[in-house]
């Protein structure tokens, strides 16, 4: 710089290895194709904010125990009778186990297809809660000892009476432990297609107006196409669900669900067993009724592991133990014999002890010794209603 300039200049170069700024440009977002309507309506009643939507759970679950209901009956039947070339006579163990065995096949298949479907593990349907080994085991304890106090209230009434043992030797052992295996399985089919897979299902989503629905549909079936006394326990199961039922959807209580859905079931359960033969009205009451209890196991233990002990163990302790009819079944190679007498009414008729009007306080007994005995100190979220988070 030359200070006696009179007209300075400044000049600057830019420094070596500097990058020169580009100005900005905008890049252009090209528009994304819009989803046709029909797509998005599909999407919308296929799946729900908890993925699929439960009726459409509900429905596949039911349509597969059908189909493979159906092709097990076939082949085991053209199996036993072609190639092992067997009888089975009605109320044999063989016979019972057979279709206990293709049951459990079918029931556990659907349930194994739509946990695929729901991205879920068998185990999440209400078979994940705690201490499950000892709640299992106290079911069959609490199984056996109720349905020996409801033979007892019987025997006590004169409604029933005792014949000569049937069993002796190894026969005692031999047919209890295969109707013990027998019953375990009908613990597992009954329990984990009502109280696993469809009250796990149905508490993620129904309202009162869908159980509202679906009770009322089984009750119009009942009306439609059933016929004798046993219909009234449907009826009956139904009615008494209608209240507290909707004054829990009026309350908006986070736990209605849970009893919708049990409402349902329970509902269902005695339904189904309006084709037994034999059963008269308590009988159908109160196998619906023993369902809703094994619900509220469920809501106090976590599981549905005390109920399918329970089950199981009642079932056995009827039908192997004491020899009487289950629901109007009545089994061979039982170890003792009974025989109801006097009015149906008290003593349960063809149907057994459950048909008995002595079963219904002893449900409320068990009830109430199911609730002194596993109360929880906090309310219980239920494994369906604390999976919703997760899959929203």
């Amino acid at each position: 710089m030359n200070l006696d300039d009179p007209s300075p200049t400044t000049s600057y170069q830019a420094a070596p290895n500097t990058p020169e700024v580009l100005p900005e440009t905008t890049i252009p977002v090209l528009p994304q194709p819009s989803e046709p309507a029909e797509t998005r309506f599909l999407k919308w009643m296929v799946f729900g904010s908890n993925d699929l939507r439960v009726g459409w759970s509900v429905t596949i679950f039911l349509l597969f125990t059908l189909l493979l209901m159906i092709a097990l009956g076939a082949g085991a039947s053209a199996f036993v009778h072609n190639v092992l070339h067997m009888k089975t006579g009605q109320g044999s163990p063989v016979s019972a186990m057979i279709g206990e065995v293709i049951q459990f096949l079918a029931v556990l298949g659907a349930i194994v297809v739509c946990s695929r479907i729901e991205r879920r593990r068998i185990l999440d349907y209400n078979l994940t809660g705690p201490r499950s080994s000892f709640y299992f085991a106290t079911g069959l304890a609490g199984g056996f000892a109720m349905l020996t106090a409801l033979i007892g209230a019987l025997y006590w009434g004169g409604w029933l009476h005792f014949g000569s043992v049937a069993l002796s030797g190894v026969q005692i052992f031999g047919f209890g432990a295969l109707w013990g295996v027998m019953f375990l399985m009908t613990g597992f089919v009954e329990e984990g297609s009502f109280r696993c897979y469809l009250q796990f299902t149905l508490a993620r989503g129904i309202n009162f107006w869908w159980a509202f629905g679906l009770t009322g549909a089984m009750c119009l079936s009942c009306f439609l196409f059933q016929k004798g006394e046993g219909i009234w326990g449907v009826y009956l199961i139904a009615a008494l669900g209608v209240i507290p039922c909707f004054l829990l959807h009026l309350s908006k209580s986070t736990g209605a669900s849970f009893w919708q859905a049990a409402w349902a079931t329970s509902t269902f359960f005695g339904f189904i067993h309006t084709g037994n033969g034999g059963e008269n009205w308590i009988g159908i009451f109160s196998a619906a009724a023993i369902g809703f209890i094994f619900c509220v196991s469920i809501r106090l233990t976590g599981s549905a592991w005390w109920a399918i002990g329970f089950h199981a163990s009642w079932d056995w302790a009827q039908t192997f133990f004491f020899g009487t009819a289950d629901s109007g079944f009545v089994a061979q190679g039982h170890y003792l014999t009974t025989s109801p007498a006097g009015k149906a009414l008290w003593s349960g008729g063809t149907d057994g002890p459950e048909g008995s009007l002595l079963i219904i306080p002893l449900i409320l007994l068990i009830l109430l010794g199911l609730i002194l005995v596993y109360r929880r100190k906090t309310s219980f979220e239920s494994p369906s209603t604390a999976a919703q988070p997760q899959l929203s």
